[in-house]
């Protein structure tokens, strides 16, 4: 091999689920197609631009355990997102900066000691198959490439003359946090028992072990709604369906285009990086925009 085809990385330890993830498939709902994308887009465009990537271009996306790769050529990589120690060749280097990698050293993102997803970017991006524009594995729909096993082999593109930025504010600890997350009112908020979206706002809830790219699960205070069945509707990134049991599901990239319960809130979009990155056992609580309950 020659050229572009000699650049490529290797998986030494795939992690629980790592992913490739770019800015997704948009405009595709109608087919039963969602989104999907990373999750964490300010950590994934952070990346891309500390090694001089345009923004979109794809990535590694990790899921709390980390990944450890080896370079098949010489790269540079930055890692973003999730607090985690970052190692080459068994020593630490720094956590959002562009680090150069020679050809057979290691990478090693170790487990998230805060929040949950990691982002690997590599200096001429991951060159894989695109379905529909994008690069992205959607886990509902199976579309695009295979999450990541041990021995697998990533060919890279070549680096473009872009600037890198060292010191990227994108993506930084503000979305490792979970704060009061900002929610609009929904198409089926009359679905709610009286006070409406105040009893949002004055409960907390849990992330659930079995939440995911789809969505977190969240278990509280039962929020009362009415009883009876709705015909199946259009779902967004960031909406949240109350459950016949009173507990919560919000969505995320890899949400379904469609869904029965009632949609009773939207997460504001400024408010999805945190939501990427809540572990299962931390708090969510909201806030209604404008104060409206």
């Amino acid at each position: 091999m020659s050229g572009a085809s000699e650049r490529g990385i290797r998986v030494r330890r795939a992690g629980a689920l790592t992913t490739v993830q770019d800015c997704g498939r948009p405009g595709y709902a109608h087919l039963g197609v969602p989104r999907s994308g990373a999750l964490d887009a300010p950590a994934h465009h952070q990346a891309n631009r500390l090694v001089g990537n345009a923004p979109a271009v794809a990535v590694l996306e990790t899921t709390l355990t980390g990944v450890a790769v080896s370079a098949e050529c010489d790269v540079t990589v930055a890692v973003t997102g999730a607090e985690a120690v970052v190692r080459v060749d068994g020593q630490p280097v720094r956590l959002r900066a562009a680090t150069p990698l020679r050809r057979g050293q290691v990478l090693e993102v170790r487990p998230a000691s805060t929040g949950v997803r990691n982002y690997l970017a590599f200096s001429g991006g991951l060159s894989v198959p695109r379905v529909l524009g994008s690069a992205s594995a959607d886990l509902l729909s199976g579309l695009g490439p295979p999450r990541l096993a041990d021995g697998d082999v990533l060919q890279l593109g070549s680096p473009v003359s872009m600037e890198r930025r060292e010191g990227c504010a994108l993506g930084e600890l503000a979305a490792l946090a979970v704060p009061g997350l900002v929610v609009h009112p929904g198409p089926r908020l009359d679905w709610l028992a009286s006070p409406g979206l105040a009893a949002l706002a004055d409960g907390q809830w849990t992330v659930t072990q079995d939440s995911n790219r789809v969505a977190l699960r969240l278990q509280g205070q039962p929020v009362h709604r009415r009883r009876g069945e709705l015909a199946s509707e259009g779902l967004v990134s960031g909406a949240i369906q109350a459950l016949p049991d009173g507990h919560l599901v919000l969505f995320l990239a890899d949400h379904p285009t469609t869904g029965g319960y009632p949609v009773i809130a939207v997460v504001d979009p400024a408010c999805l990086p945190a939501c990427a990155q809540a572990r299962p056992g931390s708090k969510v609580s909201f806030r209604v925009a404008g104060g409206r309950g």
